[in-house]
């Protein structure tokens, strides 16, 4: 969801980037709001680390919140229905 993933980004930046904005938006452009390079590779493992995905390394670098969400959300495992396991008959 959108919003979780926006949320999380939100408290990663407050705590790793000096004067954070108060807010923070889709279109909000990563280096506007203080996300350099070395801070992009920080924000990345962690929100790999948080939804167990892995970046491929071909990707192109992400230039707004917005995009950095989409491959986020693009990645992340579909929730599937549990299997049903019947019983030896």
């Amino acid at each position: 969801m959108h919003t979780e993933t926006l949320q999380q980004l939100h408290d990663f930046i407050k705590r790793r980037v000096n004067n954070p904005p108060e807010t923070i938006a889709l279109d909000s452009r990563l280096e506007e709001i203080g996300v350099d390079s070395l801070t992009l590779l920080d924000l990345m493992f962690d929100l790999e680390d948080k939804f167990g995905v892995r970046m491929p390394d071909d990707l192109p670098r992400p230039e707004t919140v917005g995009e950095l969400i989409e491959i986020f959300e693009k990645l992340k495992p579909a929730e599937t229905a549990p299997t049903l396991v019947k019983p030896n008959e």
